[in-house]
């Protein structure tokens, strides 16, 4: 969940994004609690990235969605690539059940539908709240699909879900692959709904299965 994507999704239109927001915290919180921590070794979709790796990416992108929506300051000593402040001492064991707590803050405070209004930040500099809340949608519900292929979970999307992923993925594609995070798009059918699309354009195959 880079800072640079600081000009990407624009706001969710016409969709409540306050229960988009909600859905998708709710499905990354599954797949995270669907990893079973003897399966953290194993690969994902995420190139380079472990299971632990991805829920450990899941889990800060909870508190960084959290300090958007409250405005507070990302402390210095916080570094995206490493575990989460939450997680630092505890056992892998026990990393599901900090992040679902940690995710339920984050969509309860984005619930709030003035935290949409102004600017705040991914640690970074400023950028339209909205865009944040958009991007970080589409980025739970990707991130959920990339944990739940890697171990073995069902996984499924709203149509409405699914268009704002399309939507946010679609915000920031080319600044993604510019700066090496998002992969070269993957061609989908024509038929393909907007999450398979989704998928798509974030450099996944929504061919695979779990």
């Amino acid at each position: 969940m880079s800072n640079a994507a600081r000009s990407g999704s624009a706001r969710l239109s016409g969709m409540n994004e306050q229960s988009l927001f909600s859905d998708a915290v709710d499905l990354a919180v599954a797949a995270v609690r669907g990893a079973a921590a003897d399966r953290y070794a194993d690969p994902t979709p995420c190139t380079d990235l472990t299971v632990a790796d991805l829920v450990n990416h899941v889990a800060f992108g909870f508190l960084l969605a959290h300090h958007a929506a409250t405005r507070e300051p990302w402390p210095e000593a916080w570094g995206a690539e490493d575990r989460a402040p939450f997680l630092r001492d505890l056992p892998e064991r026990e990393w599901a059940a900090a992040a679902e707590k940690e995710g339920a803050a984050a969509a309860a405070a984005w619930a709030d539908p003035a935290v949409w209004e102004g600017e705040s930040h991914l640690g970074g500099g400023p950028m339209p709240a909205a865009a944040i809340g958009a991007m970080m949608t589409g980025e739970f519900v990707v991130h959920a699909w990339d944990l739940a292929m890697a171990t073995g979970q069902e996984f499924t999307v709203s149509p409405e879900l699914g268009e704002a992923t399309l939507e946010a993925m679609t915000g920031m594609a080319a600044m993604g692959r510019e700066a090496g995070w998002i992969g070269a798009e993957v061609a989908v059918d024509a038929g393909a709904s907007a999450f398979e699309r989704a998928l798509g354009v974030s450099g996944r195959d929504p061919a695979r299965r779990p």
